[in-house]
């Protein structure tokens, strides 16, 4: 009878077994909720983060290349605004900033913008397809050859003004060069513009001229031994020579008289053996402000304009 299960056993038993199958179930869903909730939140976020790094990346790139070059030319030279850009010859950097509101002056709302640099690099700017409306040059050599070139209005091609070399010294002196003979001296410093510079090809031949007239050709070879820099442009002659770089140099006389008095003592060049150098001003075929480089030239021509350039030293026609 004790080995006979009862009916209170068997409830006991079931009642049991359902709690067993109860937990087991409980147990299989709590890991089930537990593993799917990463996986899930793994898919949804990690996709995110890349996609939006990419667009952030892309769009604060994109704004600097695509925008700031497109803006500066059309502001600054466009023939509605009346500006034209005037390629000039560095010997006039002085007179170009009274020449430009001047110029102005007369002719409201027009503007000129002026390229300052040696007549050579200006022409070789120009034959390499650089814009520009006026060109003002300190050599007939580089006039002539653009013009061959055909870059130039031929009936705009007119003479400016000229100028004559000159040696300055720096106020000091402290070469002690007295004379043209000092500029020969062993040990002396000299400063000038190279070869295919225009006050370069003027100062070659004012030497040449002054050897085969008074100091012969000994005097010609000790001065360009002692030629300790050869520039690129006239004003970068007449720095040098204004920092006491260099015992003396030779610059047009436009610089000479347009320099605040005691900068430079200078030593001139008799006439006879001196250099005349010739600028012009002529317009571009290629400008697209004919009008304004008309004005301007006709500006420059003027009395208003030769009075202007009177008062920077250089000589008028």
């Amino acid at each position: 009878m004790n080995g006979r299960l009862t009916p209170k056993r068997l409830a006991l038993i079931s009642m049991i077994f359902a709690l067993l199958l109860a937990a087991a179930l409980f147990a299989g869903c709590t890991q089930s909720t537990t593993s799917t909730t990463p996986a899930t939140t793994a898919a949804t976020t990690a996709p995110a983060t890349p996609d939006t790094t990419y667009v952030a990346t892309t769009a604060a790139t994109a704004a600097p290349t695509t925008v700031a070059p497109t803006a500066t030319p059309a502001a600054v030279y466009t023939a509605s605004s009346g500006n034209i850009i005037a390629y000039t010859a560095a010997s006039l950097t002085g007179a170009s900033k009274t020449i430009g509101p001047s110029f102005t002056a007369a002719y409201p709302g027009h503007n000129v913008v002026f390229n300052l640099d040696g007549t050579q690099a200006l022409t070789t700017q120009v034959e390499n397809g650089a814009y520009s409306d006026v060109f003002i040059s300190a050599s007939p050599k580089y006039t002539k050859q653009l013009t061959n070139e055909g870059f130039f209005v031929n009936s705009s091609v007119k003479t400016l003004c000229y100028n004559y070399v000159i040696v300055i010294l720096p106020a000091s002196n402290p070469a002690n060069i007295q004379s043209l003979s000092d500029l020969s001296k062993p040990g002396v410093k000299i400063a000038m513009a190279a070869d295919t510079v225009p006050v370069g090809i003027a100062t070659n031949a004012a030497i040449a001229n002054l050897a085969n007239s008074t100091y012969g050709q000994d005097w010609k070879t000790a001065t360009m031994a002692n030629v300790v820099s050869y520039e690129t442009s006239e004003p970068s002659v007449a720095t040098k020579v204004s920092l006491g770089e260099v015992d003396a140099g030779f610059v047009y006389e436009s610089t000479a008289a347009a320099a605040a008095s005691g900068t430079y003592q200078t030593i001139a060049i008799p006439k006879k053996d001196n250099y005349l150098q010739t600028y012009s001003i002529a317009i571009l075929k290629e400008g697209t402000n004919k009008a304004v480089a008309q004005e301007f030239e006709q500006f420059m021509l003027s009395s208003a304009g030769q009075d202007i350039l009177k008062q920077y030293g250089f000589r008028t026609p």
